[in-house]
């Protein structure tokens, strides 16, 4: 059987960039701040992410974990590995790191083999991995987006609590490992992994700091900083967190009633952004032949840049108008 040369190349260019990740990952030097990093990184997540699986006695999941056994070494030697790890987390995601490119890369394959059949072109193949990679980011941002409004939902009883153990006479330390074990996920996860690392003699101030980091939230930020002013100055933190905690309930009431009344904007905005896409996908794939000119005739071309720069430009005006600051 001849191979065309499309698929020639095409062949050849996956191949040479299985090589070449390969190649970079098993050469790539390993600092010592890296390896500290990672063993710091070990003891501050979850036991169940680092905890290794048995056996299950399924042959698919334990091909799963096989793969994902042999991945693992050679993402260790990637700086990007600890960040996506944190990124998991973040998304609320009980997957590892190796895990998580497994899946992805095994979706792009199958993504791509299904668009390589149903078009007879092998060149479409790189459309599989590339597509998988970028829906993959966007799943986790909308995860971490999700994670960190029921991080903020839940902050206000949560200070709550910490003005409560303070009044006991409980120290600050003891009053976070109390939260910790009292809260309910996702902040109390965050509360637990502050007690680690304070218990691995990280000062509080920088485990707060690192809490403010992995979260990204305004509250919390204003909260790490009114501890570490009273820390200094002096005062009675008590009656400052129970200001703080009636400030950010009052904000994050608001923050549901602006969400209520733009309900209705902000999803007309995303199916009217998504559905000239959607569209134009199911064309393509149920009738090539109608949706062809489009890309292959120069008018077409200028017709579909045209369609996407007003696409964008009405997204952002949407997005403009309905994203109002508390």
């Amino acid at each position: 059987m001849s191979l065309s040369l499309p698929a020639v190349a095409a062949a050849v260019l996956s191949a040479a960039t299985v090589l070449c990740l390969t190649a970079w990952a098993a050469g790539r030097r390993v600092t010592e701040a890296d390896r500290v990093a990672a063993r710091l990184s070990q003891y501050g997540r979850p036991t169940e992410i680092a905890a290794p699986r048995v056996r299950t006695g399924n042959p698919l999941r334990d091909a799963i974990e096989a793969f994902s056994t042999i991945l693992a070494p050679l993402l260790a030697r990637s700086s990007h590995t600890g960040k996506l790890a944190d990124d998991l987390q973040k998304a609320d995601l009980k997957l590892k790191s190796s895990e998580w490119v497994l899946a992805v890369v095994a979706s792009g394959v199958v993504l791509g083999g299904l668009l390589a059949l149903r078009f007879g072109n092998p060149v479409i193949f790189v459309v599989g991995p590339v597509a998988a990679w970028i829906m993959s980011a966007v799943f986790l941002r909308f995860r971490q987006g999700r994670r960190t409004r029921s991080f903020n939902n839940q902050l206000g009883d949560t200070i709550t609590l910490l003005s409560n153990a303070l009044k006991a006479g409980y120290s600050f330390a003891q009053a976070l490992s109390s939260v910790s074990k009292n809260g309910s996920p996702p902040i109390s996860d965050e509360f637990t992994r502050a007690t680690r690392e304070i218990a691995l003699g990280i000062s509080v101030d920088d485990a707060l700091n690192h809490m403010v980091q992995r979260n990204k939230s305004e509250d919390f930020d204003l909260l790490v900083t009114a501890v570490q002013i009273q820390r200094v100055v002096g005062g009675n933190l008590a009656e400052i967190l129970d200001t703080i905690a009636f400030t950010i309930r009052e904000r994050v009431r608001i923050q549901g009633e602006i969400r209520t009344i733009t309900a209705q904007a902000r999803i007309s905005g995303l199916i009217i952004t998504l559905l000239p896409f959607g569209l134009a996908g199911v064309l393509a794939v149920i009738s090539p032949s109608y949706f062809g000119p489009m890309l292959s005739d120069s008018l077409g071309h200028i017709m579909l840049g045209i369609g996407v720069f007003s696409i964008v430009i009405g997204a952002a005006g949407i997005q403009k108008i309905v994203k109002i600051e508390v």
